[in-house]
C-alpha cells in the first residue's frame, strides 16, 4: 500500500531591518496563501495608482484639448465679430455720407423751393397789382376834368398819335355804343373792380378777349381825343383818382 505523502507547509518570512546600529531585525512570517493574497492587493494598489495617474493625464490632456478648441472658437467668433463690427462702422460711415449728400440735396432744394416760392409770391403780388386799375388810362400827357356827382368819372382828353390802354388785366365784357362817346369798352378785373372807356375811336378789342394791362383799347386821332374813363368797385362807381397813378 502506498502510504500518503503530507504536503510540505511552506510559509513566507519577510525580514524588516534598520540602519540603526542598535535596531533590531524584525521578521514576519506569513503563510503562503496571505502572503498571495498580500502581494496580490499590493499589485492592485500599484496598478490602481498607475492607472490614476495615467487617467488623470488622460483626463487633463483632454480638458486642455478642449479648453484650447474652445479657446480657439471663442478667437475665431471675436475676429468674425471684429469684422463685422468693422463692416458695420464702414457701412455706417457710407451711411452717414449718404445722409450728408441727402441733406445736402434737401437743403439745396429746400432753397430752390423758397426762391421759387418768392417768385411765385412775388409773380402773384405782381399779378394782383395788374388787376388793380391803377395805371393811367391813356399813353403820353393829357389834362384831366374830374366829375364828382352822380356816376364819378374822369374826363381826359389826351393828343393824337397817343392810346388808350387797360388801366389794369381783364376780361372784355362789353364792347358797345355810348349815347355821348360813340363807343364804350368795360373790362372785369375778377377782382371786385370793372373800368369803363368811352371814346369816339374805332374799339380795338371784342368782348371776350382778355387784355393785359396797358394793353391798347383806342388809337387816339385828331377826332377823338376825349376819353371819359370810369371804375366800379363791386358794382358801385368810385372816383377814379383815388386808384389813378398820375405819374404813369
Amino acid at each position: 500500500m502506498k502510504t500518503k505523502k503530507h504536503k510540505r507547509k511552506t510559509n513566507r518570512v519577510v525580514i524588516i531591518a534598520s540602519d540603526a546600529a542598535d535596531a533590531g531585525v524584525r521578521h514576519l512570517r506569513f503563510s503562503h496563501w496571505v502572503f498571495r493574497v498580500l502581494v496580490l492587493v499590493f499589485c492592485v494598489a500599484v496598478g490602481y495608482v498607475v492607472g490614476r495617474i495615467l487617467y488623470e493625464e488622460q483626463y487633463k490632456s483632454k480638458v486642455w484639448e478642449i479648453a484650447n478648441r474652445r479657446i480657439a472658437e471663442a478667437q475665431a467668433a471675436n475676429e468674425e465679430m471684429q469684422e463685422k463690427l468693422a463692416a458695420a462702422e464702414a457701412g455706417s460711415l457710407d451711411m452717414q455720407s449718404q445722409v450728408i449728400a441727402l441733406n445736402s440735396k434737401i437743403d439745396l432744394l429746400s432753397d430752390t423751393v423758397n426762391q421759387k416760392t418768392e417768385e411765385m409770391n412775388a409773380l402773384a403780388e405782381k399779378i394782383q397789382q395788374q388787376g388793380i386799375p391803377s395805371r393811367f388810362p391813356m399813353t403820353g400827357s393829357a389834362s384831366i376834368e374830374e366829375i364828382t356827382e352822380g356816376e364819378p368819372a374822369c374826363i381826359l382828353n389826351g393828343t393824337e398819335g397817343t392810346v388808350v390802354v387797360a388801366a389794369a388785366t381783364g376780361v372784355v365784357t362789353e364792347v358797345g355804343e355810348d349815347a355821348d362817346y360813340g363807343s364804350r369798352v368795360v373790362l372785369d378785373h375778377g377782382n371786385g373792380y370793372v373800368t369803363i372807356y368811352r371814346n369816339k375811336g374805332d374799339c380795338l378789342v371784342k368782348a371776350g378777349d382778355t387784355v393785359a394791362q396797358g394793353g391798347a383799347l383806342y388809337y387816339i386821332g385828331s377826332d377823338n381825343t376825349r376819353l371819359g374813363y370810369q371804375i366800379q368797385q363791386d358794382g358801385t362807381y368810385i372816383s377814379p383818382m383815388q386808384l389813378i397813378d398820375i405819374s404813369g
